[in-house]
């Protein structure tokens, strides 16, 4: 049983690997080749993305692994030969189940250390790639940052942009508002990209005094963007890049600043609500109407600032990251539970009705997978139950399965 289960989960592995492969990885591949990135630095960013790959497929092929080798083996007879001849499901459940843990702990290993050091790896060669060739991050009818710069395109035709944006603040503290019908971008190489204007207008206004502004007329004007400015636009670690330890401490690092913030915004929203009860219970005695009316405008104010801080979307970014550490590697656990009595139930074709049931409950656990992710970042959804709740109904359905095969 432990033979033919980790020879299919090996098999199906292989199968879910090059569809991730290929539609994640090839994808970024192909898109950077066409900006002329010399092909060792591609394989080295597809390199360092395989750990997010290998992560991604485990609990896929545990489940279809298992529905290929329980339901082969049943259609073959050769449980009803163990049944027979003493042995209990238990004798077939165990072997699944060692396969089904020891790939959720391998699998999280992968998740938790390679992960993050593959994702640092393949941000800093990105960074690089950038520096080297800036037009990777240039796109048609894009906004793109870089540190105090935006730099908003229309239609880019190889070198050619037109109808170019940029909104920029310089080290005296003008904002400057710079636009041009057509432009080229160039390599300057040290000194980052080199943009070449034609037909240029620049406004640029005092942070200080608004009323202040002066503009300019230009037909050519060359605009620079520093190499360091690529750098910082890429720079951040996110929850992606750490391990689940150092994603836990930070997450109780924001947990401490939301609640101080909070405690302060409770205490302005207090404040403001015994003002606005003193003006009522002082009737028109005590206070006029119009002052009754900015107390009441003053505490739903408070109010509603300190509604919004409950929800903090970054917060709930950094928890969901957290819990998915978790809950896709533990995924193939809990699949073992439903894969076995599954493949119990196939009577004929028993490899190629496992493979297409595995196929689609893979595809359902997906959907699940990504509906629960955008419910807790778009919705403010707990992202503990977003992201466990596939696995729970998994293993519920699974186990239920489990107990009514043993009864019979």
């Amino acid at each position: 049983m432990l033979k033919e289960t980790l020879f299919a989960f090996f098999v199906s592995f292989l199968f879910f690997f090059i569809i991730f492969f290929v539609n994640q990885l090839l994808l970024l591949a192909q898109d950077i080749l066409s900006k002329k990135v010399p092909f060792q630095q591609v394989a080295l960013l597809i390199m360092y993305s395989i750990p997010g790959v290998v992560a991604l497929s485990t609990p896929y092929a545990t489940l279809l692994g298992t529905l290929m080798t329980i339901g082969r083996m049943n259609t073959d007879n050769e449980i009803l030969v163990m049944l027979s001849s003493g042995l209990s499901y238990k004798n077939i459940f165990l072997p699944t189940l060692l396969v089904g843990i020891f790939v959720s702990l391998v699998s999280f290993g992968v998740n938790d250390i390679l992960l993050p050091a593959g994702t640092i790896e393949f941000s800093k060669l990105y960074r690089r790639i950038m520096a080297s060739t800036p037009a990777l991050e240039l796109e048609s009818n894009s906004v793109k940052r870089f540190k105090d710069t935006v730099v908003i395109t229309g239609n880019v035709s190889g070198q050619k942009i037109s109808d170019l944006l940029i909104l920029d603040k310089t080290s005296d503290g003008e904002r400057r508002v710079i636009m041009a019908k057509n432009a080229e971008f160039i390599d300057a190489g040290d000194e980052g990209l080199r943009l070449d204007m034609e037909n240029a207008f620049i406004q640029s206004t005092k942070e200080s005094v608004h009323n202040d502004y002066d503009y300019a007329k230009s037909g050519q004007l060359r605009y620079r963007i520093e190499q360091d400015d690529f750098i910082v636009s890429v720079s951040t670690i996110g929850p992606r890049e750490m391990s689940s330890r150092d994603v836990l401490g930070e997450i109780k690092d924001k947990e401490s600043t939301l609640n101080s913030t909070l405690f302060d915004r409770y205490n302005r929203m207090l404040s403001a609500g015994l003002t606005l009860e003193n003006a009522l219970r002082g009737g028109v005695q005590g206070y006029s109407w119009p002052q009754t009316a900015s107390y009441t405008q003053n505490f739903l104010r408070e109010y509603q600032l300190t509604a919004s801080l409950k929800t903090d979307r970054i917060l709930s970014i950094w928890r969901l990251e957290f819990y998915k550490k978790f809950s896709i590697p533990f995924g193939s656990f809990c699949f073992i539970f439903l894969a076995v009595p599954l493949g119990l139930m196939a009577k004929k074709s028993g490899q190629t009705v496992g493979f297409i049931l595995g196929i689609i409950i893979s595809i359902i656990y997906w959907a699940l997978l990504l509906g629960g992710q955008n419910m807790g970042i778009r919705l403010g959804y707990s992202p503990f139950w977003t992201m466990w709740l596939p696995n729970i109904i998994t293993f519920v359905i699974g186990f239920i399965m489990c107990v009514q095969r043993v009864r019979r």
